[in-house]
Protein backbone atom coordinates (compact mmCIF):
# COMPACT_ATOMS: atom_id res chain seq x y z
CA UNK A 1 0.00 0.00 0.00
CA UNK A 2 1.22 3.30 -0.80
CA UNK A 3 1.53 6.18 1.57
CA UNK A 4 -1.14 8.16 -0.57
CA UNK A 5 -2.09 5.76 -2.80
CA UNK A 6 -5.42 7.55 -4.30
CA UNK A 7 -7.18 4.10 -5.67
CA UNK A 8 -9.06 2.12 -4.25
CA UNK A 9 -6.41 -0.94 -3.85
CA UNK A 10 -6.20 -1.05 0.01
CA UNK A 11 -5.46 -4.39 1.58
CA UNK A 12 -5.66 -5.95 4.88
CA UNK A 13 -5.09 -9.48 6.65
CA UNK A 14 -7.30 -10.18 9.38
CA UNK A 15 -6.39 -12.62 11.79
CA UNK A 16 -9.03 -14.37 13.86
CA UNK A 17 -12.37 -14.54 12.44
CA UNK A 18 -14.64 -14.96 15.91
CA UNK A 19 -17.02 -11.99 15.99
CA UNK A 20 -14.86 -9.25 16.47
CA UNK A 21 -12.00 -10.72 13.78
CA UNK A 22 -15.20 -11.44 11.55
CA UNK A 23 -16.77 -7.79 11.74
CA UNK A 24 -13.62 -6.31 11.41
CA UNK A 25 -13.09 -7.87 7.98
CA UNK A 26 -16.91 -7.20 6.69
CA UNK A 27 -16.47 -3.39 7.91
CA UNK A 28 -13.09 -3.15 5.95
CA UNK A 29 -14.39 -4.80 3.04
CA UNK A 30 -17.54 -2.36 3.44
CA UNK A 31 -14.80 0.68 3.50
CA UNK A 32 -14.05 -0.73 -0.03
CA UNK A 33 -10.67 -2.81 1.30
CA UNK A 34 -9.65 -5.80 -0.04
CA UNK A 35 -9.34 -8.74 2.80
CA UNK A 36 -7.63 -11.61 3.92
CA UNK A 37 -9.49 -13.60 6.57
CA UNK A 38 -7.70 -15.89 8.12
CA UNK A 39 -8.01 -18.50 11.11
CA UNK A 40 -6.31 -21.60 12.09
CA UNK A 41 -9.61 -22.84 13.54
CA UNK A 42 -12.67 -24.12 11.39
CA UNK A 43 -16.26 -23.28 11.19
CA UNK A 44 -17.29 -25.89 13.24
CA UNK A 45 -15.04 -24.82 16.14
CA UNK A 46 -15.41 -20.90 15.54
CA UNK A 47 -19.56 -21.55 16.28
CA UNK A 48 -19.44 -24.10 18.78
CA UNK A 49 -19.05 -22.01 21.37
CA UNK A 50 -22.08 -21.73 24.48
CA UNK A 51 -22.96 -18.59 25.13
CA UNK A 52 -24.57 -15.43 25.20
CA UNK A 53 -23.67 -11.98 24.09
CA UNK A 54 -25.56 -8.43 24.83
CA UNK A 55 -25.89 -6.27 22.28
CA UNK A 56 -25.87 -2.11 23.31
CA UNK A 57 -26.86 0.53 21.05
CA UNK A 58 -23.22 1.17 19.82
CA UNK A 59 -22.99 -2.07 18.54
CA UNK A 60 -25.95 -2.02 16.72
CA UNK A 61 -24.79 1.57 15.25
CA UNK A 62 -21.71 -0.70 13.81
CA UNK A 63 -23.92 -3.10 12.21
CA UNK A 64 -26.30 -1.34 11.01
CA UNK A 65 -24.30 0.74 9.20
CA UNK A 66 -22.09 -2.38 7.63
CA UNK A 67 -25.69 -3.59 6.22
CA UNK A 68 -25.91 -6.51 8.69
CA UNK A 69 -28.37 -5.54 11.09
CA UNK A 70 -31.42 -6.61 9.91
CA UNK A 71 -30.59 -10.60 9.34
CA UNK A 72 -28.60 -10.34 13.19
CA UNK A 73 -32.05 -8.76 15.00
CA UNK A 74 -34.10 -11.96 13.51
CA UNK A 75 -31.80 -14.55 15.93
CA UNK A 76 -32.14 -11.87 18.58
CA UNK A 77 -33.90 -11.24 21.16
CA UNK A 78 -34.51 -7.61 22.61
CA UNK A 79 -35.24 -6.44 26.31
CA UNK A 80 -37.06 -3.68 27.08
CA UNK A 81 -36.03 -3.13 30.67
CA UNK A 82 -33.03 -3.72 33.19
CA UNK A 83 -33.34 -4.50 36.32
CA UNK A 84 -30.58 -3.47 38.79
CA UNK A 85 -30.09 -4.73 42.46
CA UNK A 86 -27.71 -5.14 45.37
CA UNK A 87 -28.93 -8.10 46.95
CA UNK A 88 -27.02 -6.74 50.48
CA UNK A 89 -29.64 -4.26 51.16
CA UNK A 90 -32.27 -5.18 49.07
CA UNK A 91 -32.49 -1.92 46.51
CA UNK A 92 -33.19 -2.09 43.06
CA UNK A 93 -33.37 0.22 39.73
CA UNK A 94 -35.25 -0.38 36.86
CA UNK A 95 -33.56 0.84 34.01
CA UNK A 96 -36.06 1.42 30.40
CA UNK A 97 -36.64 3.99 27.73
CA UNK A 98 -40.27 4.55 26.90
CA UNK A 99 -40.42 1.32 25.63
CA UNK A 100 -37.70 1.37 23.19
CA UNK A 101 -35.14 -1.73 23.47
CA UNK A 102 -32.56 -1.35 25.66
CA UNK A 103 -30.56 -4.50 24.00
CA UNK A 104 -30.52 -7.53 22.29
CA UNK A 105 -29.10 -10.93 23.48
CA UNK A 106 -28.02 -13.15 20.63
CA UNK A 107 -26.77 -17.16 21.05
CA UNK A 108 -22.97 -16.95 19.76
CA UNK A 109 -23.61 -20.30 17.53
CA UNK A 110 -26.41 -17.94 15.32
CA UNK A 111 -24.01 -15.26 15.82
CA UNK A 112 -20.98 -16.85 14.35
CA UNK A 113 -22.93 -18.74 11.65
CA UNK A 114 -24.83 -15.08 10.06
CA UNK A 115 -21.08 -13.59 10.29
CA UNK A 116 -19.13 -16.37 8.86
CA UNK A 117 -21.80 -16.72 5.50
CA UNK A 118 -21.44 -13.07 5.21
CA UNK A 119 -17.63 -13.45 5.45
CA UNK A 120 -17.61 -16.15 2.85
CA UNK A 121 -19.94 -14.85 0.71
CA UNK A 122 -18.73 -11.52 0.15
CA UNK A 123 -16.47 -10.89 -2.70
CA UNK A 124 -13.91 -8.43 -1.15
CA UNK A 125 -13.25 -11.24 1.22
CA UNK A 126 -10.16 -13.37 0.94
CA UNK A 127 -11.68 -16.65 2.69
CA UNK A 128 -8.59 -18.67 4.32
CA UNK A 129 -10.84 -19.77 7.54
CA UNK A 130 -9.34 -23.68 8.71
CA UNK A 131 -6.04 -22.52 7.31
CA UNK A 132 -2.98 -22.12 9.06
CA UNK A 133 -0.76 -19.24 7.25
CA UNK A 134 3.00 -19.87 7.16
CA UNK A 135 4.99 -17.21 9.12
CA UNK A 136 7.16 -16.37 5.93
CA UNK A 137 4.09 -16.28 4.03
CA UNK A 138 3.74 -12.57 2.09
CA UNK A 139 0.40 -11.95 3.63
CA UNK A 140 2.09 -12.01 7.10
CA UNK A 141 5.71 -10.22 6.05
CA UNK A 142 4.17 -7.58 3.39
CA UNK A 143 4.56 -4.30 5.05
CA UNK A 144 2.17 -2.77 2.54
CA UNK A 145 -0.75 -3.79 4.33
CA UNK A 146 -2.90 -3.30 8.03
CA UNK A 147 -2.94 -6.35 9.78
CA UNK A 148 -5.49 -6.51 12.10
CA UNK A 149 -4.87 -8.70 14.86
CA UNK A 150 -8.47 -10.25 16.33
CA UNK A 151 -7.13 -13.84 18.17
CA UNK A 152 -8.45 -13.29 21.02
CA UNK A 153 -6.99 -13.18 24.60
CA UNK A 154 -4.11 -15.74 24.16
CA UNK A 155 -3.15 -14.02 20.93
CA UNK A 156 -0.23 -15.70 19.16
CA UNK A 157 0.42 -12.80 17.27
CA UNK A 158 0.27 -10.21 20.46
CA UNK A 159 3.11 -12.58 21.88
CA UNK A 160 4.97 -13.08 18.82
CA UNK A 161 5.17 -8.81 18.46
CA UNK A 162 6.20 -8.49 22.66
CA UNK A 163 3.28 -7.15 24.24
CA UNK A 164 2.29 -8.11 27.07
CA UNK A 165 -0.77 -7.40 29.28
CA UNK A 166 -0.90 -4.93 32.10
CA UNK A 167 -3.28 -5.78 34.90
CA UNK A 168 -4.40 -8.56 37.04
CA UNK A 169 -6.44 -11.75 37.49
CA UNK A 170 -9.55 -11.44 39.38
CA UNK A 171 -10.43 -13.92 42.26
CA UNK A 172 -13.47 -14.20 41.03
CA UNK A 173 -14.40 -16.38 37.73
CA UNK A 174 -17.69 -16.64 35.62
CA UNK A 175 -20.31 -19.92 35.76
CA UNK A 176 -22.39 -19.54 32.41
CA UNK A 177 -24.99 -21.67 31.70
CA UNK A 178 -28.49 -21.96 29.63
CA UNK A 179 -31.35 -22.19 31.49
CA UNK A 180 -34.89 -22.81 31.05
CA UNK A 181 -36.70 -20.64 33.68
CA UNK A 182 -40.34 -20.65 34.05
CA UNK A 183 -41.93 -16.99 34.49
CA UNK A 184 -43.87 -17.45 37.93
CA UNK A 185 -45.34 -14.01 37.46
CA UNK A 186 -45.46 -10.55 36.27
CA UNK A 187 -43.79 -8.68 38.99
CA UNK A 188 -44.39 -4.94 39.81
CA UNK A 189 -45.09 -4.34 35.82
CA UNK A 190 -41.95 -6.47 34.85
CA UNK A 191 -42.39 -8.56 32.46
CA UNK A 192 -39.57 -11.47 32.51
CA UNK A 193 -39.44 -12.07 28.61
CA UNK A 194 -38.03 -8.51 27.63
CA UNK A 195 -36.35 -8.32 31.24
CA UNK A 196 -32.29 -8.45 32.17
CA UNK A 197 -31.53 -8.90 35.45
CA UNK A 198 -27.71 -7.64 37.12
CA UNK A 199 -27.76 -8.72 40.53
CA UNK A 200 -24.98 -7.61 42.47
CA UNK A 201 -24.11 -9.91 45.51
CA UNK A 202 -21.50 -10.10 48.15
CA UNK A 203 -19.47 -12.81 45.94
CA UNK A 204 -19.93 -11.25 42.68
CA UNK A 205 -22.63 -10.01 40.25
CA UNK A 206 -25.12 -12.48 38.49
CA UNK A 207 -26.57 -11.69 35.06
CA UNK A 208 -29.76 -13.15 33.73
CA UNK A 209 -30.26 -12.26 30.18
CA UNK A 210 -33.59 -13.73 28.29
CA UNK A 211 -32.86 -15.87 24.73
CA UNK A 212 -36.65 -16.10 23.88
CA UNK A 213 -39.43 -18.13 25.07
CA UNK A 214 -38.27 -19.75 28.49
CA UNK A 215 -34.76 -19.71 27.82
CA UNK A 216 -32.22 -17.69 29.44
CA UNK A 217 -28.05 -17.10 29.63
CA UNK A 218 -27.28 -16.88 33.17
CA UNK A 219 -23.55 -15.44 34.08
CA UNK A 220 -22.77 -16.15 37.58
CA UNK A 221 -19.91 -14.65 39.57
CA UNK A 222 -18.34 -16.21 42.30
CA UNK A 223 -14.81 -17.22 43.61
CA UNK A 224 -13.77 -19.46 40.73
CA UNK A 225 -12.78 -22.48 42.89
CA UNK A 226 -16.60 -22.25 43.62
CA UNK A 227 -17.74 -21.59 40.36
CA UNK A 228 -15.89 -24.74 39.24
CA UNK A 229 -17.55 -26.59 41.89
CA UNK A 230 -21.10 -25.43 40.79
CA UNK A 231 -20.30 -26.28 37.20
CA UNK A 232 -19.47 -30.15 37.73
CA UNK A 233 -22.84 -30.37 40.20
CA UNK A 234 -24.94 -32.94 38.79
CA UNK A 235 -28.31 -31.15 37.05
CA UNK A 236 -30.46 -31.61 40.15
CA UNK A 237 -28.38 -29.55 42.55
CA UNK A 238 -26.93 -26.78 40.08
CA UNK A 239 -31.20 -25.97 39.83
CA UNK A 240 -31.81 -26.16 43.12
CA UNK A 241 -28.07 -23.87 44.19
CA UNK A 242 -29.58 -21.49 40.90
CA UNK A 243 -33.05 -21.11 42.41
CA UNK A 244 -31.32 -19.68 45.52
CA UNK A 245 -29.93 -16.78 43.89
CA UNK A 246 -32.17 -15.98 40.50
CA UNK A 247 -34.74 -13.26 40.20
CA UNK A 248 -37.91 -14.27 42.27
CA UNK A 249 -40.06 -14.25 39.07
CA UNK A 250 -37.99 -16.71 37.40
CA UNK A 251 -37.94 -20.54 38.68
CA UNK A 252 -35.12 -22.84 36.96
CA UNK A 253 -36.85 -25.97 35.16
CA UNK A 254 -34.08 -27.54 33.08
CA UNK A 255 -30.18 -26.76 32.17
CA UNK A 256 -29.95 -26.32 28.22
CA UNK A 257 -26.23 -26.87 28.09
CA UNK A 258 -23.15 -27.98 29.81
CA UNK A 259 -21.75 -25.03 31.88
CA UNK A 260 -19.03 -23.86 31.91
CA UNK A 261 -16.55 -22.15 34.30
CA UNK A 262 -13.60 -19.62 33.55
CA UNK A 263 -11.53 -16.98 35.28
CA UNK A 264 -11.64 -13.55 34.69
CA UNK A 265 -9.59 -10.63 34.26
CA UNK A 266 -8.63 -7.02 33.53
CA UNK A 267 -5.93 -6.96 31.18
CA UNK A 268 -4.78 -3.79 29.04
CA UNK A 269 -2.04 -3.78 26.42
CA UNK A 270 0.27 -0.51 26.66
CA UNK A 271 0.07 -0.02 23.15
CA UNK A 272 -2.75 -0.71 20.29
CA UNK A 273 -0.39 -0.50 17.18
CA UNK A 274 3.45 -2.03 16.00
CA UNK A 275 4.29 -0.86 12.80
CA UNK A 276 1.54 -1.92 10.51
CA UNK A 277 -0.12 -4.04 12.84
CA UNK A 278 -2.91 -3.16 14.68
CA UNK A 279 -4.43 -4.64 18.38
CA UNK A 280 -8.16 -4.86 17.99
CA UNK A 281 -11.05 -6.67 20.70
CA UNK A 282 -9.89 -9.39 22.95
CA UNK A 283 -6.08 -9.46 21.81
CA UNK A 284 -6.08 -6.17 23.15
CA UNK A 285 -7.70 -5.98 26.60
CA UNK A 286 -9.87 -7.92 28.58
CA UNK A 287 -12.97 -6.40 31.56
CA UNK A 288 -15.10 -8.22 33.61
CA UNK A 289 -18.35 -9.41 32.34
CA UNK A 290 -20.36 -7.04 34.51
CA UNK A 291 -22.67 -4.93 32.48
CA UNK A 292 -22.23 -6.73 29.13
CA UNK A 293 -19.48 -4.44 28.02
CA UNK A 294 -16.59 -7.38 26.70
CA UNK A 295 -18.01 -7.82 23.34
CA UNK A 296 -19.54 -4.43 22.91
CA UNK A 297 -16.03 -2.58 23.47
CA UNK A 298 -14.42 -5.02 21.28
CA UNK A 299 -16.84 -3.97 18.67
CA UNK A 300 -15.94 -0.19 19.33
CA UNK A 301 -12.48 -1.02 18.52
CA UNK A 302 -14.06 -1.96 14.92
CA UNK A 303 -16.14 0.99 14.34
CA UNK A 304 -13.39 3.27 14.92
CA UNK A 305 -10.99 0.84 12.48
CA UNK A 306 -13.60 1.09 9.86
CA UNK A 307 -14.58 4.90 10.38
CA UNK A 308 -10.50 5.60 10.08
CA UNK A 309 -9.99 2.93 7.22
CA UNK A 310 -12.93 4.90 5.03
CA UNK A 311 -11.62 7.97 5.76
CA UNK A 312 -8.49 6.67 4.41
CA UNK A 313 -9.79 5.36 1.19
CA UNK A 314 -11.85 8.59 0.77
CA UNK A 315 -9.34 11.03 2.09
CA UNK A 316 -5.41 9.73 1.09
CA UNK A 317 -4.06 9.67 4.69
CA UNK A 318 -1.78 7.24 4.52
CA UNK A 319 -1.33 4.05 7.11
CA UNK A 320 0.84 5.10 9.80
CA UNK A 321 -1.81 8.41 9.94
CA UNK A 322 -5.04 6.04 10.00
CA UNK A 323 -3.28 3.96 12.78
CA UNK A 324 -2.26 6.82 14.90
CA UNK A 325 -5.61 8.24 14.68
CA UNK A 326 -6.98 4.58 15.79
CA UNK A 327 -5.01 4.11 18.86
CA UNK A 328 -5.62 8.33 19.92
CA UNK A 329 -9.35 7.75 19.89
CA UNK A 330 -9.47 4.16 21.26
CA UNK A 331 -7.69 5.22 24.64
CA UNK A 332 -10.88 7.35 26.20
CA UNK A 333 -13.24 4.67 25.58
CA UNK A 334 -11.28 1.77 26.56
CA UNK A 335 -9.83 3.57 30.36
CA UNK A 336 -13.08 4.57 31.05
CA UNK A 337 -14.96 1.39 30.83
CA UNK A 338 -12.63 -0.79 31.87
CA UNK A 339 -12.24 1.25 35.36
CA UNK A 340 -16.10 1.67 35.50
CA UNK A 341 -16.50 -1.96 35.29
CA UNK A 342 -13.95 -2.41 37.69
CA UNK A 343 -14.97 -0.14 40.37
CA UNK A 344 -18.63 -1.91 40.09
CA UNK A 345 -17.31 -4.92 41.02
CA UNK A 346 -14.82 -3.97 43.68
CA UNK A 347 -17.60 -1.39 45.02
CA UNK A 348 -20.45 -3.92 44.86
CA UNK A 349 -18.85 -6.87 45.87
CA UNK A 350 -17.81 -5.18 48.80
CA UNK A 351 -19.37 -5.43 52.32
CA UNK A 352 -17.86 -2.82 54.21
CA UNK A 353 -20.77 -0.86 55.78
CA UNK A 354 -19.40 2.75 54.30
CA UNK A 355 -19.42 1.15 50.74
CA UNK A 356 -22.73 -0.83 51.52
CA UNK A 357 -23.98 2.84 52.50
CA UNK A 358 -22.51 4.39 49.35
CA UNK A 359 -24.25 1.99 47.68
CA UNK A 360 -27.87 2.10 48.77
CA UNK A 361 -27.68 6.12 48.02
CA UNK A 362 -26.57 5.78 45.05
CA UNK A 363 -29.09 3.56 43.77
CA UNK A 364 -31.83 5.79 45.98
CA UNK A 365 -30.45 8.52 43.57
CA UNK A 366 -30.56 6.44 40.50
CA UNK A 367 -34.29 5.52 41.05
CA UNK A 368 -35.27 9.25 41.97
CA UNK A 369 -33.58 10.52 38.77
CA UNK A 370 -34.54 9.87 35.53
CA UNK A 371 -31.54 11.70 34.35
CA UNK A 372 -29.55 9.90 35.70
CA UNK A 373 -30.54 6.63 34.31
CA UNK A 374 -30.33 8.26 31.15
CA UNK A 375 -26.66 8.91 31.66
CA UNK A 376 -25.61 5.77 33.01
CA UNK A 377 -27.34 4.07 29.68
CA UNK A 378 -25.21 6.25 27.43
CA UNK A 379 -22.54 5.80 29.17
CA UNK A 380 -22.68 1.94 28.68
CA UNK A 381 -23.02 3.07 24.95
CA UNK A 382 -19.36 4.41 24.70
CA UNK A 383 -21.04 7.72 25.36
CA UNK A 384 -16.92 8.54 27.11
CA UNK A 385 -15.90 8.48 23.29
CA UNK A 386 -19.21 10.55 21.99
Amino acid sequence: MGSTAPSNTFYALVSGAGPTGCIAALGLADAGWKVVLNDPLSVQQLSSRSRAYALTHSSKSLLTKIGIWQDLIKDSQAFKTLQLSDSSNHKSVCFHQNNQDLGWIINHPNLMYLLLERCRQNPLIEWRVGETIAPDSPLNNSQSQLKVIAEGGNSASRKALGIGFYGWPYRQGCLTVQLELLPEQQFAGIQPAHTAWEMFRPEGPLAVLPLGGNRYQVVWSAPFKRCQERAALDPAALLEALAQVLPIQLKPIALLDKPGAFPVEWRIVPKLVHGNQLLCGESAHRCHPVGGQGLNLCWRDVAVLVSEARRMRFRGTNLAVMLRRYQRRRWLDLICTMVATDALVRIFSNQQPLLRWLRCRLLQLLKSSATLRQLSLKMANGGWAN
